[in-house]
């Protein structure tokens, strides 16, 4: 369905720095919303249910894939995140420029849904940078981190797949990266016949 709203779906490997970036995003432009998914793990450090995921019980994430309340769900990291069908349909149709972080399988399987849907993989700068960072995040034992590192192999060599590319090697750099893709976005030709309908049909443009 062609919605009015854009969709922006940003995954990336674990430590390449994608909440810090789109955080920044979301700071610098208030018309980007954020879209909370919904995840069975534990939350960590200061993470608040619905503000950054919605912490679900294994019973209450079942009965949502159970009643196909999900746009798309996965297993990632030994937990399962999912995303509310519902919540993202009722924004974009009403014109909300929406973001979503998420895994690179719920990315591809919203491109299948959301054709217009924009796919920004952050890749890190080095395997040296994403191993630092993982270990200066001081959350994961050792094992946990070697796992995230197998894992990020894997999600890094889907990156074809994305419209876009960021190498977050310099924060403010990425960031800017990150605005200019949501603005060049704006600009597209479908995108301003969809936001500024009534402007196209006040100037005859088909």
């Amino acid at each position: 369905m062609d919605y009015p709203g854009n969709l922006f779906v940003v995954a990336a490997p674990s430590g390449a720095g994608k909440s810090s970036l789109v955080k920044a995003l979301m700071e610098l432009d208030s018309a980007i919303q954020p879209a909370v998914s919904h995840t069975t793990r534990p939350p960590r450090g200061q993470e608040k249910h619905g503000r950054e995921y919605f912490f679900l019980s294994t019973e209450e994430f079942d009965g949502m894939v159970t009643r196909d309340a999900f746009l798309e769900w996965a297993h990632v990291h030994g937990h399962r995140y999912g995303t509310s069908r519902h919540t993202i349909e009722e924004r974009v149709a009403h014109g909300a420029d929406v973001i979503l972080e998420i895994d690179f399988q719920g990315a591809i399987n919203i491109k299948q849904i959301f054709a217009n849907a924009i796919l920004i993989f952050i890749l890190p700068p080095s395997w040296e940078e994403l191993r630092s960072r993982l270990q200066r995040r001081g959350e994961d034992s050792a094992e946990v981190i070697e796992l995230r590192l197998q894992n990020a192999a894997v999600e890094m060599a889907q990156a074809q797949k994305f419209d876009f590319v960021i190498i977050n090697e310099l924060f403010e750099r990425a960031v800017f990266d990150l605005k200019t893709i949501v603005h060049a976005q704006r600009l597209k030709y479908s995108a301003q016949r969809r936001a500024r309908a009534e402007t196209f049909m006040a100037l005859h443009i088909p």
